[in-house]
């Protein structure tokens, strides 16, 4: 069953994301929809804050991937995939040794590899009311 949570300030993304990884303990793959400036990577700033990332959490939009690492020196692996022109892109950066690592990997813009991502991936859409006041954070 689908969870549905409304944001009105990225101060509660903090509980928002806490919720997320909690309620998908075994989950490894979080896939993020959204228009451009949704708060997707807003969003994973915020996971990678729970998850104790002691990097700085940016888009990776021109490396595609950027690596961050935990206190406990686990790798959180952040993809931005809109600059991706076709899925086979990600065949030459080896994305089975990330998504197979058995270690998070957060997706932006997942659309553009759809056939690529594993069946247990967790889908995580981001809507921006029509004024833009607030945010509907389903998964």
């Amino acid at each position: 069953m689908a969870q549905i949570y409304t944001c009105q300030s990225p101060d509660e993304l903090s509980t928002i994301a806490a919720r997320l990884i909690e309620h998908h303990a075994n989950k490894r793959i979080f896939a993020f929809h959204g228009e451009m400036g949704a708060g997707k990577t807003t969003f994973i700033k915020k996971i990678c804050e729970y998850l104790k990332v002691t990097d700085t959490v940016s888009s990776p939009t021109y490396a595609i991937v950027n690596e961050y690492f935990t206190r406990d020196e686990a790798s959180i692996y952040h993809f931005d995939l809109y600059r991706i022109k076709a899925w086979t892109e990600m065949l030459e950066i080896g994305y089975e040794d990330y998504f197979y690592s058995g270690n998070y990997c957060l997706l932006e813009w997942p659309e553009k590899i759809v056939n690529l991502l594993p069946e247990e991936a967790v889908h995580v859409s981001i809507l921006v009311s029509a004024d833009g006041s607030q945010r509907t954070i389903t998964f």
